[in-house]
């Protein structure tokens, strides 16, 4: 990847999707941004992907909200979490990712992430682990609550 932050268009901007390099790396935080680096996976091999809601005031926010899109043979798959109500978890879940990189789900989490070196400071939230199951599991009202603080 030539650029490894991103940050979403600005309000105006044809498609809320919409993405743009920064240029200047590392960054003082990622609000509105993701983060394009390797993970590493529980086979020990490394992939693209796409790290993002990565807030470094609060772990727990990461660890719920993390979003995570994998890149395999120029196709991308972004990971639906047991929160995202949108999404078809069958489809698009931890069962699901595993069968698009023709793994098993042991071979594939935990995945791990180190974005440290994109963004200036000390958080808990620049390295981590996404699970195949939640850590912890809120319930539809506690999501909400946690995601409006």
């Amino acid at each position: 990847m030539n650029h490894s932050v991103w940050e979403y268009a600005p309000e105006g901007a044809d498609d809320e999707t919409e993405v743009r390099p920064v240029e200047s790396v590392p960054v003082n935080d990622l609000s509105n941004r993701i983060v394009g680096t390797e993970v590493s996976l529980a086979n020990g091999s490394r992939v693209w992907a796409t790290v993002g809601n990565v807030d470094s005031e609060d772990a727990r926010a990461t660890q719920q909200f993390l979003t995570l899109a994998v890149v395999r043979d120029g196709a991308w798959f972004l990971l639906a979490r047991y929160h995202d109500f949108y999404f078809d978890i069958d489809k698009n879940g931890p069962a699901a990712l595993a069968k698009f990189l023709n793994l098993s789900i042991a071979e594939v989490f935990p995945i791990s992430y180190d974005i440290r070196r994109y963004v200036k400071g000390e958080s808990a939230s620049f390295v981590g682990h996404v699970t195949a199951e939640p850590r912890e599991r809120l319930s539809e009202a506690e999501v909400i609550k946690l995601a409006l603080r």
